[in-house]
């Protein structure tokens, strides 16, 4: 039998294994963590397949492999990896693993800085709602290999596949090739890992060339100042601008598409401005898959809204508590401040990344009654909340800390919001956002419920 190993044991690595175990591979695991929650995974394997812990793969160990396959979270350039396709070994990411097995399944491809999870989990449910089985899948959902395993066991035909797609499974991808690719935001994020901003836009546009029909925010900066470099694509927009000529756009309430009137914007229970680009170009990949209007607007008046992404989970005093534990950068962190009532108690720190804070702190000042600074950053925000004279912050470290005080301090400044919304990635304390989001929502659970 051939055999594959797997980088890396999170949900996209035991997927990938189980997928290739199930092929006829003979597969092998590593993962240079060691934490609890790894153990736990390890379990989930089947005993046949090896998973080494505390271990970084060596490649000239391992010079029979046919195939190497690296979860998410990977970097791409890392010297084994650069060593392994040195010596011939086949290297891929898991998404483009469940590609070669679902590609005559047609695909929604989202990609972005921001705004990927919300408009996969709308242009999701608009499928779904359209009597399609269209599972969302990426870095929302299922791993994308989780849902060949489901095919593979008898589940019901795919129709489509609505993937959410990152840089990173982007980078370690050859061959993926969507029906339709949207891009939703860009701005600089993932430097640390990217290097510069002209090599991160140009991963993103790789997959957005491979895609048949494209969909761009044109209410982005950033894409609009290179529309002429895609001159087929289908552009979004909250207005309605003559030198754009969007193919869908808001028209006060109304959401349209080369001018018909799909539904009204107010059936979308989700707040903040940016929620409603997201919308246009759900609706939009949506229209171009030729689904009718009658079922994007019971779709969207049907939408539970996005765990972890300015989730409400309550309130107590008069004060709402809202998860927005996916605002991993600045940017996000920003909207996510923007969208909520003022004045606002905000949770933010974790592992910093690179990237312009001018923005953020700028809102910080505006609509924030108090900071509570946790995880590693958050000496470094206490600077950057000094230098622009912003004073009223604590360094409170942990979570649990977080909550307790974030309740004793709204009380004290009248506060209308409690917001977790990091505006860091999560990895210094959790394995993931949905961990430090699902820690946040049970904290605050504990008392949401007897409020």
């Amino acid at each position: 039998m051939p055999k594959a190993h797997v980088i890396g044991l999170g949900k996209s690595g035991i997927a990938a294994a189980q997928l290739l175990k199930r092929k006829g591979w003979t597969v092998t695991v590593s993962d240079r963590g060691t934490s609890d929650s790894l153990q736990r995974q390890q379990q989930q394997l089947a005993q046949d397949i090896p998973v080494r812990l505390g271990t970084s793969f060596d490649p000239d160990g391992n010079t029979d492999l046919a195939l190497l396959v690296v979860s998410p979270g990977v970097p791409w350039d890392l010297p084994n990896l650069d060593r392994s396709r040195e010596l011939g070994i086949e290297t891929i990411g898991e998404m483009e693993l469940a590609w070669r097995h679902l590609q005559s399944c047609p695909w929604v491809g989202i990609t972005g800085t921001n705004g990927k999870t919300t408009t996969t989990a709308l242009t999701a449910a608009i499928f779904q709602a359209a009597g399609y089985n269209a599972p969302a899948c990426g870095n929302i959902g299922n791993a994308a290999c989780e849902l060949v395993l489901s095919q593979a066991n008898g589940k019901p035909h795919l129709d489509w596949v609505v993937a959410e797609i990152s840089s990173y499974q982007i980078e370690s991808s050859n061959s993926i090739t969507p029906r339709i690719g949207v891009w939703t935001t860009f701005t600089a994020d993932h430097l640390n890992r990217h290097k510069t901003l002209e090599n991160y836009y140009n991963i993103k546009a790789k997959l957005l060339k491979a895609s048949e029909l494209q969909v761009f925010n044109g209410d982005d900066p950033y894409l609009r100042s290179v529309a002429s470099q895609w001159p087929n694509a289908c552009w979004t927009s909250t207005r309605n601008e003559v030198d754009l000529k969007p193919f869908a756009y808001l028209d006060g309430d109304a959401v349209m598409v080369e001018g018909k009137k799909i539904l009204s914007v107010s059936a979308l229970n989700m707040p903040g401005s940016h929620n409603c680009q997201n919308l246009l170009m759900s609706v939009a990949a949506a229209r171009l898959a030729g689904i009718e209007a009658e079922a994007i607007a019971h779709a969207i008046a049907t939408f539970p809204g996005v765990p972890h992404r300015l989730e409400v989970l309550g309130t107590c005093d008069g004060v709402q508590f809202v998860n927005d534990s996916k605002a991993t950068n600045y940017d996000a962190a920003l909207v996510g401040l923007a969208s909520v009532a003022s004045p606002a108690v905000l949770i933010a720190g974790g592992e910093a990344k690179e990237g312009d804070a001018i923005a953020w702190l700028q809102k910080i000042r505006e609509k924030a009654a108090f900071v509570l600074l946790i995880g590693e950053a958050a000496s470094l925000f206490a600077q950057k909340l000094d230098s622009v004279g912003y004073s009223n912050y604590e360094i409170v470290e942990t979570m649990e800390r977080a909550v307790v005080r974030s309740r004793e301090i709204a009380l004290k400044y009248d506060a209308a919001t409690v917001l977790l919304s990091p505006a860091c990635a999560s990895f210094d304390r959790f394995p993931n956002f949905e961990v430090r989001g699902d820690r946040f929502r049970q904290l605050c659970q504990e008392f949401l419920e007897v409020c």
